[in-house]
């Protein structure tokens, strides 16, 4: 929630490059390995392969680990980037009919295609800041038509000191750096999110890469959903989230930015992509 979507319109039509609401060095080579140290992970280069332009923000084409290449694709982005603006605290959308667009992206950042929903599987800004759009295409359509894979989604919690991208397909652009560890509760204005993301400064996201896929570079998984960042270090105000520590505390990092872990989520969606709030493993709010 970098900017208010009217102040994002606004300022970036002024440059004529289009708006949205917030929130590539090469990558590293592996260290040789020796008899006495373990060999560091293996750094991939991460591409923008698989993601995806909406109108306001970024997003990404992704899979569960138990996703079958027959089943209709997700589209990931952030709750605050519905084309029906912010939602309220508290408020879950689930499976609303949606007919909204995406362009899809290849390595090199070229829109090979145009994506449809079929529907608004989920949608929150409680907890988290996610929405998941399922699409009237399969993988094994855009596979086969586009030769673009998924993004697969870690069901594990990320690991501070992980070397991440950002991949942001409505800027097509990379932002490499690595996850500086997590904030117990991140709050912004009205709405508050639980065991937040927190970048290395090495990644200076802007208007337009909300929703962005957060990226393992060792492993090629998405870990979270790129959403927020402190501009002018205020305190807890929109676009100047606050961390708020387990016992209170709160603390304030100008020109840092977030993102919503996201491996909860495989556990809410059943056979054929199918959401299931109700599955015994799902700590999604609820509508």
């Amino acid at each position: 929630m970098r900017k208010p979507l009217v102040a994002a319109f606004t300022a970036l039509a002024i440059a004529g490059i289009g708006a949205a609401p917030a929130v590539a060095a090469p990558a590293a080579k592996a260290d040789t390995k020796t008899d006495t140290q373990a060999a560091a992970p293996t750094l991939q280069a991460v591409t923008l392969a698989g993601t995806v332009a909406l109108s306001n923000c970024s997003g990404s084409v992704i899979r569960f680990p138990n996703s079958l290449d027959t089943d209709p694709a997700l589209v990931l982005s952030n709750g605050h980037c519905l084309t029906s603006g912010f939602l309220d605290p508290g408020e879950v959308l689930t499976n609303q009919t949606s007919t909204r667009t995406f362009g899809l992206l290849n390595s090199s950042g070229t829109r090979v295609a145009t994506l449809r929903a079929s529907k608004l599987a989920y949608a929150t800004m409680t907890d988290t800041d996610v929405s998941i759009y399922q699409l009237t295409s399969t993988y094994a359509t855009i596979k086969s038509s586009y030769g673009i894979s998924a993004l697969t989604v870690q069901d594990t919690h990320p690991t501070a000191g992980t070397a991440i991208t950002v991949a942001s397909g409505y800027w097509k652009t990379l932002y490499n750096c690595s996850i500086d560890g997590f904030a117990y509760r991140l709050k912004e204005g009205d709405w508050t999110w639980k065991d937040s993301v927190r970048y290395t400064s090495a990644c200076q996201t802007i208007g337009g890469t909300s929703g962005s896929p957060v990226i393992d570079q060792s492993t090629g998984k998405v870990v979270a959903v790129n959403n927020t960042g402190n501009e002018d270090g205020e305190t807890c105000t929109v676009n100047n989230p606050c961390e708020v520590s387990e016992s209170g505390t709160v603390t304030v990092r100008e020109g840092i930015n977030y993102a919503q872990e996201i491996y909860q989520i495989p556990a809410c969606f059943t056979t054929g992509n199918q959401l299931n709030l109700s599955a015994s493993a799902c700590v999604l709010p609820k509508p």
